[in-house]
């Protein structure tokens, strides 16, 4: 029997396969996870919908697979194989309802209601204990997809970190999976962006007392505050005052798109690659919170975790080196949007007051890079401006967006 490449996601027709987890003569159960696969970064598992003894594999690793292309054929249980043939039920397709409790004597009435999903996303649901009927579709008509179990399958939590692997001497690595899509989608970038870079220097003596005094309190209702989250605060104030930045070019409409939604980008290293999941609306959520999307989404990533709403729709960028050293670098653009920013360690040197006198300064600097099409010089200069005069007065970050 054939077994081909279910659904997916909304608008996703094809997946690269980056490695089996089953082998031919391998027994398996439904529910049973058969395969990985990676599409728009996001990785996921694909279950077996079936009992059965794997026959054959129609796929390698790296290579792209169609939804509907068969990737194996399996053989059902004998048992299976010689039982009358019976017609599946419509049940299949609904959910049985709990009882309903009402005022007087306890009485259970039972309803239906149709649940759309397809066969892979049902046993993934029934192999997890996920009640489809209270799971959200975002597919066509409120159908189910994978991707909307992610929530259930992939709580965030702290991850453990490993050490990172720079490669052996001497051999070979396959240049597949998020390393492929890495390739692909900066490739892109640099062909059609006519990039160029400015880099300022921020003074941030006032933001790290300030992170200092603030990080106990913060670590006692569970938030992890780093200086990045003082950073996408600040990036979605500058956004909203040079609204230019935030926009992308609609190259086939001959337009400029100016987002009215604040979305920042952050990259993250994971042991696969980088990624760049996104804090939607940062500009509506508080220090705490932007620093609690950030742990979220970081250690989701480094688990390989990651959700594809979590990965799409960003306006802008920020890269950080800071945790690893650097003073500045030169980001590439993360199309479509039209500038990233990437942020360096922070520092410490001797500068002279107004009074010509010495003090300690920390300081940092901001390397920006934006789409010369969109954003010329001197509106890239606005924006870093933006950007420093927001860190150089970082109590104002602690502010609600209303005052």
């Amino acid at each position: 029997m054939d077994f081909a490449l279910p659904e997916i996601g909304e608008g996703v027709y094809e997946a690269e396969l980056t490695a089996w987890l089953v082998k031919p003569g391998d027994v398996v159960k439904r529910g049973q996870n058969l395969m990985e696969i990676m599409t728009d970064k996001a990785a996921m598992e694909v279950p077996a919908p079936f009992n059965g003894t794997i026959a054959s594999l129609h796929a390698e690793p790296g290579q792209k697979i169609k939804v509907g292309e068969v990737v194996l054929r399996y053989s059902a249980p004998q048992a299976a194989v010689n039982r009358p043939a019976v017609a599946e039920t419509p049940a299949a397709a609904v959910r049985p309802m709990a009882p309903v409790l009402t005022n007087g004597p306890a009485s259970a009435v039972q309803s239906r209601v149709p649940v759309k999903a397809a066969p892979s996303v049902r046993q993934m649901a029934r192999q997890l204990g996920v009640d489809l009927g209270s799971v959200h579709g975002t597919g066509p008509e409120g159908r189910i997809l994978i991707e909307d179990l992610a929530p259930r399958i992939h709580p965030a939590a702290e991850t453990p970190q490993r050490a990172p692997d720079y490669g052996k001497p001497g051999t070979r690595i396959k240049f597949q999976g998020l390393r492929r899509k890495i390739a692909e989608h900066l490739t892109h970038a640099t062909r059609v962006i006519p990039h160029y870079a400015y880099v300022d220097e921020c003074e941030v003596t006032d933001l790290v007392r300030l992170r200092d005094d603030l990080k106990a309190v913060y670590a006692k209702a569970g938030v992890k505050l780093t200086y990045l989250a003082f950073i996408v605060k600040a990036v979605a104030h500058a956004l909203k005052e040079v609204p230019l930045v935030n926009a992308s070019l609609d190259e086939s409409a001959n337009e400029i798109v100016l987002h009215d939604h604040y979305n920042v980008g952050i990259a993250v290293a994971t042991p696969a690659g980088l990624v760049v999941p996104v804090i939607h609306d940062a500009d509506k959520r508080d220090l705490g919170g932007v620093a609690r999307e950030i742990e979220r989404l970081s250690n989701d990533a480094r688990a390989g975790k990651q959700r594809l709403e979590d990965l799409r729709g960003g306006t802008f960028s920020v890269t950080s080196l800071g945790n690893i050293g650097g003073l500045f670098s030169a980001p590439i653009i993360n199309h479509p949007e039209v500038g990233i920013l990437g942020v360096g360690r922070i520092y410490k040197r001797p500068v002279f007051d107004d009074h010509g006198r010495v003090r300690p300064s920390d300081r940092i600097y901001l390397s920006l890079s934006f789409d010369h099409r969109v954003v010329d010089g001197a509106v890239g200069g606005a924006f870093a401006n933006a950007i420093i005069a927001w860190l150089q007065n970082p109590a104002l970050l602690l502010l609600p967006e209303k005052l």
